[in-house]
């Protein structure tokens, strides 16, 4: 962002230091929601302090989304007209931030599954590709306003073992060609398993370098961070 714009969106992002490294392979990736060159508009990012795998993905820290609500006033201050956070487990605390917070706040794009379910046939499903299926709970899909009514089904990464190294091995590398298929591979099982998948979202803000080959392989929609983003961008006008 140049240093005379007026940020658009402002990003919560997990604290410096304690990120996995298969987490900052994936960051080099365009789309991903940490790497600048995602966005074609204005951003901030901004490293919240105690955010990380553990106190947002394995256990949601209470004091941590208090922080964020600190970190996103400061970047209100600075002008962003929405605020946004860098993982979709998130949606935990989606009520607490918009609550707590002037402008629009988007935590998770599991937020966009009434959306995309409203476009669908009622027969039809919405798949969600999530980081870790074990740990994405009801409680985050009701915070992210998604009914119990809706037909959800959730495919979860962590079974592909090179995923998994996020995990169980956070200082190793990962192989950034065996997940760019494994995603992709994800998606197009699901779909042959069970044709009534009309869209897919994807929850890990990781993903969306993907969205493209799994819209190819799969042809349908897909609804991830970026899709998101852009949306509020739309609707507050400010770019």
């Amino acid at each position: 962002m140049c240093k005379d714009e007026k940020p658009v969106i402002g990003i919560l992002c997990w604290e410096e230091g304690t990120t996995p490294r298969g987490l900052v392979q994936l960051e080099s990736f365009k789309g991903n929601s940490t790497n600048p060159d995602s966005y074609d508009f204005p951003v901030i990012f901004s490293r919240v302090p105690g955010a990380n795998i553990h106190t947002i993905l394995e256990k949601p820290d209470i004091d941590v989304m208090k922080k964020m609500v600190t970190y996103g006033k400061k970047m209100i201050e600075k002008g962003v007209g929405a605020i946004v956070t860098s993982c979709g487990f998130n949606a935990i605390f989606q009520k607490e931030l918009s609550k707590s917070l002037t402008v629009p706040v988007a935590t998770s794009s599991l937020m966009q599954i009434p959306f995309v379910a409203t476009t669908l046939s009622p027969s039809q499903t919405v798949a969600v590709i999530t980081a870790n299926k074990k740990l994405l709970t009801r409680d985050h899909f009701r915070n992210a306003g998604v009914s119990d009514s809706l037909n959800v089904s959730v495919l979860g990464m962590e079974e592909c073992l090179e995923w998994n190294k996020i995990f169980t091995s956070p200082d190793e590398n990962i192989d950034l060609n065996i997940i760019r298929e494994k995603v992709i591979s994800t998606a197009s099982d699901a779909l042959e398993k069970d044709p009534s998948i009309g869209a897919f979202v994807l929850e890990c803000t990781d993903l969306p370098p993907f969205s493209q080959g799994i819209r190819e392989r799969t042809g349908l929609p897909v609804f991830d961070f970026i899709t998101m983003v852009r949306h509020l961008v739309a609707a507050i006008g400010d770019y």
